[in-house]
């Protein structure tokens, strides 16, 4: 059975990431991939955690402590454009991921947004190691979803070959939007 975009972002996250590596989860949410990432980088690792939304915070501290992941991840309450300034230079990323649209089960007018996406993308590729990826899977069905699935298309596009592999992952006979993934692979 063909797996979902959030089923196969994790089988291709982890292939790449083992024990001790450092991660990027760029929109947090409900910590559902934060934890995840937590799991495989073990207690040796760290993950760097964003999302502007206190809610996210809160359920994602919440799920971590109950797993005894805590430890491993830094929880930080501002976007992801904010990665430049917040992973350091020589950090040498294994593995990032980004959910784009709006927190499940929460205000759909807070959305993320192709500009901030953009930086978040600029700062982790010269951050990302070889054989590292980048994961995103864009929800595009809201106000605004489309303007990022676009800028998300572009970017991956315009990478160059002889650096980067790019994937794109998606259903394309069911209704109602479904998520699209692009897998952005250093070579």
């Amino acid at each position: 059975m063909l797996q979902t975009a959030l089923r196969f972002s994790h089988t291709l996250l982890k292939e790449v990431t083992q024990e001790g590596n450092i991660v990027v989860d760029a929109t947090m949410g409900n910590g559902n991939d934060t934890a995840f990432l937590a799991e495989l980088v073990g207690s040796t690792g760290y993950v760097y955690a964003f999302d502007v939304q206190e809610q996210a915070l809160i359920n994602t501290e919440k799920k971590l402590t109950e797993l005894g992941l805590r430890d491993q991840v830094g929880l930080f309450k501002q976007g992801h454009e904010t990665i430049d300034v917040t992973v350091p230079k020589e950090t040498s990323l294994t593995a990032a991921i980004f959910n784009l649209g709006y927190l499940p089960k929460s205000d759909k007018e807070i959305i993320t947004k192709p500009d901030t996406t953009k930086k978040a993308l600029d700062a982790l590729l010269p951050r990302l190691s070889p054989k590292g990826r980048i994961v995103i899977v864009v929800y595009y069905g809201h106000i605004g979803g489309e303007a990022e699935l676009t800028l998300v298309q572009e970017f991956c596009q315009q990478l160059p070959q002889e650096d980067y592999s790019v994937l794109t992952y998606q259903f394309i006979n069911q209704k109602n939007n479904p998520p699209i993934l692009f897998c952005i692979e250093k070579k």
